[in-house]
């Protein structure tokens, strides 16, 4: 508890409370506000806005919900909001094209859009043979293969890269492509069933995946590549997420479990593009990007094959294997920076990222839900799904500063056991290792993507069977669940779904 204080008075300086925010003006009862409650009475003061001043105060009752800018901005900043969007929401065309500011996509590629991904700012889902568009568009396969020479093995020990891309297709499989060109294969996904019987003799179905390529057009995959399914996360909070300051993050790590609770929780180390220096991890589902920057434009190379300021490849993801791809006309242009996205828009798309809002929480005040928070706590699950920060001092997006947030995650490593593992390094994290979800928002699945696939892949179709997978470190809180009462567990989902 001591501890806490330290990093929490360094935050004195930021006193712009706004009214949701002035809940504590000492350093003594700032240190308290950030302590895991032990009072589960009543909903702590804050809690219902999980982002501060900048939570959405708009509706939720619809897919929108996560497509309302921050609750406290400039009204000047509207414009560059909406401006974000329509950029987001852009469809790309292949170069050469008559609307030079939109052309660029692919050759290889895996959606024209941010949007394509990142539906209604919502989680991407797996393909179902039920869905009208059944497709891998909001999922997609990393690739990657071990070192095999001492610059590869440098690179990855000075954190320049976080992993070694398969030498033919890259660092991910691109399963569209544009006319002339072939896509470089197909996602399949094989699902077997296993039964967990929970302690009251309810029997729960849970599907274990398998994936492989097919239909490769470049010939055969590195008889070594790592396979890693990842599905599109939702986008709210991001920016509260950043604002953080990495001082927090480091004192909840305990790589070498010295305080013997099970969990030991690291950061993930990476090359921050834009500052030419080794940052803190905190987006992507293992940490692999320091800032939403760099998130976005890993995004726009890897995902559409636009090229930006900080990833100034034209051909996307094409590899030395692929020189149609890499000899293909380009959307490059003087009039967007010598790229195929200006910096003036890949700083809008940005700041749209950042202040997507995060939702008001819902029913926080019934008993249920206070009874499901108990139980979430007293089973451990905030031991990484840490509850609460405060933003810290901000260059840009002030409004986001001195922000009493609840994004229910401490954005580390932890080893997840052999049930969820990938077996794919990344950076600092090993094919056991994933970066601890935050769950703000996580109840409103079902109204904004209309459906409730969780996990890293979407393995898990609802919230029961997401905590079931869990092993590893938390797979002491994952059997407490278990052996919790029918009634208990629902009331812990019911928080859960509160968020």
């Amino acid at each position: 508890m001591v501890v806490i204080s330290v990093w929490v008075c360094s935050l004195v300086i930021c006193i712009d409370l706004t009214p949701l925010q002035s809940l504590q003006l000492s350093a003594a009862g700032r240190s308290a506000a950030l302590l895991p409650t032990t009072d589960f009475s009543r909903f702590e003061d804050g809690e219902l806005y999980p982002g501060g001043a900048a939570t959405s105060k708009k509706s939720t009752s619809d897919n929108n919900a996560f497509s309302h800018g921050s609750g406290n901005f400039p009204l000047a900043d509207e414009l560059k909001f909406k401006l974000g969007n329509a950029i987001f929401r852009k469809l790309w065309v292949s170069a050469p094209a008559s609307t030079t500011s939109s052309d660029g996509l692919g050759p290889l590629y895996n959606a024209r859009s941010c949007q394509r991904c990142h539906i209604k700012d919502g989680r991407g889902h797996p393909p179902r043979g039920n869905w009208p568009d059944d497709n891998a568009i909001s999922m997609f396969l990393k690739l990657s293969v071990r070192p095999s020479n001492d610059q590869q093995k440098q690179l990855l020990s000075q954190h320049r890269q976080l992993s070694i891309p398969e030498p033919t297709y890259g660092g991910q499989l691109q399963d569209l492509a544009v006319q002339g060109h072939s896509a470089e294969g197909k996602m399949h996904i094989d699902y077997v069933e296993q039964k967990i019987v929970l302690s009251d003799g309810e029997i729960v179905v849970l599907r274990k995946p398998n994936y492989s390529v097919r239909s490769l057009g470049y010939g055969p995959l590195h008889p070594d590549t790592m396979i890693s399914p990842r599905v599109a996360p939702q986008m709210p909070g991001l920016g509260l997420l950043e604002a953080i300051p990495e001082h927090q993050i480091d004192l909840l790590a305990d790589p070498d479990d010295k305080n013997r609770d099970g969990i030991s929780g690291r950061p993930n180390l990476v090359w921050s593009k834009q500052h030419n220096r080794i940052m803190l991890g905190r987006f992507g589902l293992k940490a692999g990007n320091p800032s939403v920057l760099q998130q976005a434009v890993g995004a726009f190379a890897g995902d559409i094959g636009i090229s930006s300021m900080l990833a100034p490849t034209p051909s996307g993801d094409c590899t030395e294997k692929q020189h149609k791809c890499l000899n293909a006309p380009n959307g490059t242009s003087q009039k967007t920076d010598g790229h195929e996205i200006s910096n003036e828009l890949l700083g809008l798309v940005t700041f749209y990222a950042q202040n997507l809002a995060v939702p008001k929480r819902r029913i926080a005040d019934r008993q249920l839900v206070l009874e499901g928070k108990s139980q979430f706590y007293k089973i451990g699950c905030a031991g990484c799904h840490y509850p609460k920060f405060r933003t810290g001092v901000l260059k840009n997006n002030k409004h986001l500063e001195d922000q009493l947030i609840w994004p229910y995650t401490d954005l580390l490593l932890h080893d997840m056991g052999d049930g969820l593992a990938d077996g794919r390094p990344e950076g600092v994290a090993t094919g056991r290792e994933w970066r601890t979800a935050p769950l703000w928002g996580i109840g409103l699945t079902q109204t904004v993507s209309g459906h409730t696939y969780f996990l890293h892949d979407g393995r898990a179709r609802n919230i029961k069977e997401a905590i079931l997978w869990h092993g590893g470190e938390s797979k002491s809180s994952r059997d407490a669940f278990v052996n919790l009462t029918k009634e208990d567990r629902e009331k812990l989902i019911a928080f859960v779904n509160s968020l």
